[in-house]
C-alpha cells in the first residue's frame, strides 16, 4: 500500500500542497486577530480562533460555527474541533491540488473579511439568545 501512496506521488503531492496550505492560513492568521494559531503538518491542519491575540480567549463556539457555515456555502467543507470548538480541522485528501488550496484560502479570507466586518449574522447561531 505505501508503494501505492509513493509512487503515485501521493506523498509529495501532500507535501507540497499542505505548505501551500499552511502559507495561506499564516497569512490569515497575520491578517485577522481573531485566528490565534495555525497548526499542522502536511495535510493535518488545524486553525484556532481567539477574540483577540491579547487575550487569547477562545471565541464562541457559534461564531466559529457562523463562518463554517458561511464557507460551507462557498463550497468549502472543513471539519470543527477543539476543546472549546473553536477551531477548523482541515484534513484534505491527498488528491487535492493547487488550486484547491488556493480557492480554500480565497474562500476562508473572504468569511473572514465578512466576519470582521459584521457581514455575518453570527446570532443566528447563537444557541442562548439575548431575549
Amino acid at each position: 500500500r505505501r508503494v501505492a501512496i509513493t509512487a503515485g506521488g501521493l506523498m509529495e503531492n501532500s507535501r507540497v500542497v499542505g505548505n501551500r496550505f499552511l502559507d495561506g492560513y499564516n497569512y490569515l492568521r497575520d491578517k485577522y486577530d481573531f485566528v490565534g494559531d495555525v497548526r499542522g503538518k502536511g495535510l493535518m491542519m488545524a486553525m484556532e480562533f481567539v477574540e483577540s491575540k491579547s487575550t487569547h480567549k477562545a471565541l464562541p463556539m457559534y461564531h466559529c460555527n457562523a463562518m463554517l457555515e458561511r464557507i460551507k456555502d462557498l463550497g468549502v467543507l472543513l471539519g470543527k474541533g477543539g476543546l472549546y470548538v473553536n477551531c477548523f480541522r482541515i484534513q484534505p485528501p491527498m488528491c487535492v491540488t493547487l488550486d484547491d488550496a488556493d480557492f480554500t484560502i480565497q474562500v476562508m479570507d473572504k468569511v473572514f473579511s465578512e466576519y470582521k466586518e459584521g457581514l455575518i449574522d453570527v446570532e443566528a447561531f447563537n444557541p442562548n439568545p439575548a431575549k
